[in-house]
Parts: structure tokens; sequence; C-alpha cells
């Protein structure tokens, strides 16, 4: 049994892994202010609510893109757990997946540990050209290509972020929940306006990106290639951009629990 941790800039995201079977797993909004002791008793509650005895656990992968979370949850897992492990706790890194894939940046060590895990994940699933779309705080696209070569990709701000901005910005716009989509792009009041341009908009800004993208990636028409969407607002988004070829909502899970695999030769 082994755990995978997944820390990110709104929500860390853990698994619980057994035989290759995703047996649990657990949603908590990250607070970087969250000492060694608090995150214990938080996940081994979790834990024991399912049946889980912590005392089972072999071995732990972290992936984070908060520095602060990440050096508590290391020193959680060494003061709490480390009894119990088989391996060292695995911290995924560039330097630690180069066997895995093959980072084609400028700056390698500057990629998001959770974008290559992505990648990763992709890949293994299928060995073609493809786009990551990672709809978290930020919304990533990740470019992979058939020898598992990462190309980069884009950034831009999360839903979140922009009806937060839209908020807090203007004098009239209301804070307001997008979860139900409006009738037609064409709102008949501001919220609807609101919830148009952010659903038809990011939909639509979607489609642009990936068409863009697949014309730099993409030599010939019949070459395989495919769009593969993760992330808290995948499904919400994903009905409004026709370009979206699958939803995966436990690729980055999934992804951490390869890579520990590899690394441990499990």
């Amino acid at each position: 049994m082994f755990l995978v941790v997944d820390i990110g800039n709104s929500h860390t995201v853990t698994g619980m892994y057994e035989n290759d079977i995703l047996i649990g797993q657990w949603r908590l909004k990250s607070d970087p202010k969250s000492t060694v002791d608090e995150l214990a008793i938080r996940y081994h509650t979790l834990f024991t609510m399912v049946g889980i005895q912590k005392e089972k656990i072999r071995g732990i992968i972290v992936a984070s893109v908060v520095p602060t979370l990440e050096t508590a949850w290391v020193s959680c897992c060494r003061k709490h757990f480390s009894a119990f492990l088989e391996n060292d706790i695995v911290v995924v890194a560039v330097d630690r997946l180069v066997d895995m894939i093959r980072v084609k940046l400028d700056n390698p060590q500057e990629v998001g540990a959770d974008r290559l895990v992505n990648s990763i994940a992709a890949w293994d699933t299928a060995k073609c050209k493809q786009v990551v779309i990672d709809f978290g705080t930020a919304i990533t696209f990740d470019c992979v290509t058939e020898k598992c070569d990462y190309l980069g990709g884009t950034i831009l701000p999360g839903i979140a972020i922009s009806l937060e901005a839209l908020a807090q910005r203007t004098a009239k716009l209301p804070h307001i929940d997008v979860s139900e989509a409006p009738a037609s792009i064409i709102g008949k009041s501001t919220v609807q306006a609101m919830k148009s341009g952010i659903l038809y908009g990011y939909g639509a800004m979607i489609d642009g990106l990936v068409s863009g993208i697949r014309k730099e990636m993409v030599e010939k028409a019949d070459e395989p290639f495919r769009v593969v969407a993760t992330g808290g607002m995948s499904g919400l988004i994903a009905p409004f951009a026709t370009t979206i070829d699958v939803i995966d909502p436990l690729l980055t899970l999934n992804g951490l629990a390869i890579i520990y695999r590899k690394l441990t030769q499990r």
C-alpha cells in the first residue's frame, strides 16, 4: 500500500493505492500554514474513517507546487510514517524523471511537478502526440510527443481567478456560481452574461489554443493526436470545448502512482 500526494495551490489531493488499485482519495484545501502535526492528525482521521491503517503504508510520493507545504508534508511523513516505509519518501523533481520524460525547455527546473506528472500519465495511456489540459488554479496546457518529449505549453488564469477578478475589480459585478450553464451565449441578465462569458468563453479559448498547438505539433493530417483534460474544473468546461477527447479526473494521482512504481521498481 502506498500514498500519493498532489499538493496544488488551492487543494491537496491524496490517493491510497493497494495492488495498483486506488482504494481511497481525499481532496482538502491547501493551507500553507499547516503544521506537521496538523497534517498528521487530519490525514490519520481520514484514513481511520475508511478503515485504512497507517501501519500498512509502505511508500509515499509527493508532488508539489507549494514549497512551504511540500516541506511540511515531507516532515510529517518522516515523523509519523517513516517507521513503516520500505523506501524513502519520493519527492517529484525534474532530475528524478529523466528516464521517463525528456524536458525540452530552456530551464527544465522551472516546470511544475504536476505538469510533468500529468504528461507522463497521459503518455503512458496513449503513446502519441497530445495536449494535457489541467483545469486548476491556473489552467495549464502541456504538450508531449509520441516519444515522451515534453515540449512546454501554455498557462492562463483559472476560472476561479477570473471570477474573483471580475467581482473584486468592478463595482457592480457579483460573485457568481457557474455550475449551472446558461441556455444561450447571449445572456439576458448580468449573471447570465457572466456565466456565458466564463463557460462559452473558456470553451472557445480552449479550442483556439488547441487548434494553434495542433498546427505546431502535427505534421501529417492522419497523425494521431489527442487532448486530455483533468483537474477540478475539467468536467465543467469540457462540454463547451469541442476539441477535448478524454476527461480523466484521476490523471495526476495515477501519474504519481506510475512514477512511484518506476522509481521504486514495484
